[in-house]
């Protein structure tokens, strides 16, 4: 990009549509009706967008008469203004009414950051130019100067342009005609003439071009004469070309075509290869953006960004209701446990979910998540499972059991934790009869209810596969609910350790403690969030009955039985 090009892009956008405008080359100009044709000029590579009166009042399905209204036709303007860059010249037809209408309507294009506004002298409603145009009746001149006058005394920003179109040809009323007027339109302080043509030949807007003689800018639509070659216009002075209504032509003989097809066809086969792609869509709303201003404002702590829910086995102990269909399908108050699970995490904005299968995966609803199988889920356990899914830590993620029902406020606080590992203990089950029961969990400190903002640390949790450990003669802290949060550059450390766990012979039979017994040892701080029931896990038949109580319930579980626990800690590969 050289020194002019530099200052041409740093201009302003009313800046730039005038130094088109008087430039010496010839300069163009492409039609855009939305926010998505505005971003496809732009990519296009033109300087600046021709807001088209016809192609707006199409995108509305309404006649190109007025029928839209001024504000409508303003809101979409800041819809474009928004999607691109570019300056933007209005079509303002014959600027929707007399001189105060010109001035209100000026002084809301400077506010919505619009270049410039093109009114032409016809009566107010108009009629498109090429619809019986010699039947339609021409505005009087001095009152058109007039609205000319007014709209240049009304704007703020003194590059603002006001571009006069001259009707003349095309009501027939001749070359003199059209040339008094585009004098007197220049005097009166226009910044450009536009000279209009419904002829398919160049011939009188070229005589025109002549006999102007370059007494100011002068821009042309060549929608009838568009054989012309383009060197034509250069040799005859023409400041600008507008290219008026191509892209909503297009558009509309594109979604003819597409539609008829899939009518007549009756599937999309036919259609998919030869259409815009629903990530070129995506790019083209600048979905990449928002995606890191998401990283960027909320990776504070707000939300998680993904999940992966280990949910490969059967259920030891529910073998009579899941013959067909794995614990995680299992129906829960009207709806598959593992359709709570997916809603709980959407609910927090964790919606890149995946979910490791294994026995009858195939029973596994996929809508809202991604599927991964482990194929070997009858000989190996959860580390196994979770191995299968590794390369999903791409983020903030949840590592989850996939037989938890919880009250919302436990996913809450969890992915609200800045912790690089962190972890959900309920501290109301602490009855470890047998030290070598799943999931029971040693902490730096108890819960005290009293007191809320102290770090306690993870010091162990008991695994199905370990050898009593010494701290397990000791009275548990609670049970971990099968809950892990994985922040930052946690998940890379997290990925080193299951790597190590992966070159144990018994790796196979590894559990989630072990992995965070794991990361224990290995030296990091994995910080509890102490809950007190509201939770439950289903692990046999009487938890799969006593679920659906759990999941119908607005007012925590344990409350409705007194001292009893609503939670039951279990495993779900």
């Amino acid at each position: 990009m050289n020194a002019r090009e530099s200052a041409f892009v740093s201009a302003s956008r009313s800046a730039r549509l005038r130094q088109m405008l008087v430039s010496n080359e010839l300069e163009f100009m492409m039609e855009a009706h939305n926010g998505l044709s505005a971003r496809i000029v732009r990519e296009a590579g033109f300087k600046a967008i021709w807001g088209s009166g016809l192609a707006i009042s199409a995108q509305f399905g309404v006649r190109d008469n007025n029928e839209a209204s001024w504000t409508q036709v303003v809101d979409t303007l800041e819809f474009m203004a928004d999607a691109s860059d570019l300056p933007i010249l209005l079509d303002g037809d014959t600027g929707y009414g007399n001189f105060n209408n010109v001035r209100r309507l000026v002084r809301k294009l400077e506010q919505r950051g619009i270049a410039g506004v093109c009114i032409e002298d016809k009566q107010f409603p108009k009629t498109n130019s090429f619809i019986n145009g010699e039947a339609q009746p021409l505005a009087d001149m001095d009152e058109f100067c007039g609205k000319i006058k007014a709209g240049k005394d009304s704007q703020s920003d003194e590059n603002f342009s006001i571009v006069a179109r001259v009707e003349a040809l095309i009501a027939g009323w001749g070359m003199d005609e059209a040339l008094r007027r585009a004098e007197a339109y220049r005097q009166a302080g226009a910044d450009a003439i536009l000279i209009h043509s419904k002829l398919s030949r160049p011939d009188e807007i070229l005589e025109f071009a002549r006999e102007w003689a370059g007494r100011g800018p002068l821009v042309i639509v060549p929608t009838k004469y568009y054989s012309t070659p383009t060197e034509v216009f250069r040799e005859a002075g023409i400041s600008t070309v507008i290219w008026a209504n191509h892209l909503i032509r297009a558009a509309t003989s594109a979604m003819q075509a597409v539609a008829k097809e899939i009518h007549s066809s009756e599937t999309l086969v036919n259609v998919e290869d030869s259409i815009a792609a629903v990530n070129e869509i995506f790019r083209l709303q600048d979905a990449d953006e928002y995606s890191e201003a998401e990283d960027r404002y909320l990776s504070s702590g707000r939300a998680a960004g993904a999940a992966i829910v280990l949910a490969a086995s059967r259920g030891k102990g529910l073998e009579a209701v899941t013959e067909d269909r794995p614990k995680v399908m299992l129906p829960i108050a009207g709806r598959p446990l593992l359709r709570w699970l997916v809603d709980a995490f959407k609910k927090q904005s964790v919606n890149d979910i995946t979910v490791v299968g294994g026995y009858r995966a195939d029973a596994i609803d996929t809508a809202g998540i991604k599927l991964v199988v482990n194929e070997r889920h009858a000989q190996t356990g959860e580390l196994a499972s979770l191995a299968c899914a590794a390369d999903k830590l791409a983020g903030d993620t949840v590592i989850s059991y996939g037989d938890l029902l919880f009250r919302s406020y436990i996913l809450r606080d969890l992915v609200e934790s800045e912790a690089a590992f962190s972890v959900v203990v309920d501290s109301s089950l602490t009855d470890a009869e047998n030290a070598s029961v799943r999931d029971f969990a040693w902490c730096s400190a108890g819960d005290d209810r009293g007191l809320f903002g102290n770090k306690v640390t993870l010091r162990h949790v008991s695994s199905g596969q370990e050898a009593t450990s010494a701290i397990a003669s000791q009275t548990p802290h609670g049970r971990w609910m099968g809950l892990l949060n994985v922040r930052g550059e946690g998940r890379e450390r997290l990925q080193a350790v299951l790597a190590k766990l992966q070159a144990r012979p018994d790796f196979d039979s590894l559990d989630m403690p072990a992995l965070l017994n794991a990361l224990i040892e290995a030296g990091e701080a994995i910080e509890v969030q102490y809950v007190h029931g509201h939770w439950r896990g289903v692990n046999d038949l009487d938890d799969f009955r006593r679920a659906g109580d759990f999941a119908h319930a607005q007012a925590p579980f344990a409350a409705a039985v007194g001292n009893q626990t609503d939670a039951a800690s279990g495993a779900a590969q």
